[in-house]
């Protein structure tokens, strides 16, 4: 496996902001049979060595004529101007297996789409992987073309895993599924609220005398008059 190739300075006097408006970036090594060491890069080779090895390929850092293959561990970057900020590198023994995770690059078309207007939904888009340092992939390979039915999925099963790379993932692990679209509900407009107190156009307000509608309470019969009895005249 190729390594990619960084120069690297020991680190100079100043602060890291120092440092870095000098458009250099403060790194710090440590790892496999390696005393921790801070150095410096120049920012431009720095990222476009990033570009290139990514977090899982491995990088010949050259500090000051010392070669250590390493990996890409930790990456900090400016908020403002997006630009690496700080790395650590973590020294690897080329000889024992490592574990790093690896991106899943998915290739071709999927015939879901074409015949069921199928959406492809990423479930899982990289995997951990155990191997020797020089054989980590850049990333592995997964065919959307076995998509051809709406809800068909690819599993870790379905990568393509080079020899001497062990994939620490389950293989039944969804990494994509081809998804029915989701149809557009329609919406019921309510009709317009009229104004409190005046009736909707149309409606016949009820007028005064008209007869009560069916089931409503007929009107109290008026009081029978209290029949006076006569006095007697004795009284």
């Amino acid at each position: 496996m190729e390594m990619v190739p960084l120069k690297a300075t020991a680190r100079g006097e100043g602060s890291p902001n120092e440092l870095r408006r000098k458009n250099t970036v403060p790194c710090i090594l440590y790892g496999n049979k390696v005393q921790n060491a801070a150095f410096q890069c120049v920012s431009m080779e720095l990222s476009k060595a990033y570009v290139k090895a990514g977090t899982n390929t491995l990088v010949d850092l050259d500090v000051d004529g010392k070669k250590v293959p390493v990996l890409f561990h930790e990456i900090q970057f400016d908020p403002v101007s997006g630009k690496i900020a700080h790395v650590d590198f973590y020294a690897v023994d080329l000889k024992k297996e490592i574990e790093a995770p690896v991106p899943v690059h998915f290739t071709g078309e999927s015939l879901a789409v074409k015949e069921f207007a199928a959406v492809i939904v990423t479930v899982q888009n990289h995997v951990t992987v155990r191997c020797l340092p020089t054989a980590l992939p850049h990333a592995l390979e997964a065919s959307l073309t076995k998509l051809a039915q709406l809800r068909d999925v690819l599993t870790v099963a379905d990568l393509i895993v080079p020899a001497g790379v062990k994939v620490l993932d389950r293989a039944d692990a969804v990494l994509v599924i081809a998804q029915e679209q989701r149809k557009e509900e329609e919406v019921v407009v309510a009709p317009a609220a009229t104004a409190e107190g005046v009736p909707a156009e149309g409606a016949v307000a009820g007028a005064e005398g008209a007869p009560a509608a069916e089931g409503a309470a007929a009107p109290a019969a008026a009081a029978a008059p209290v029949k006076k009895e006569k006095k007697g005249k004795d009284e």
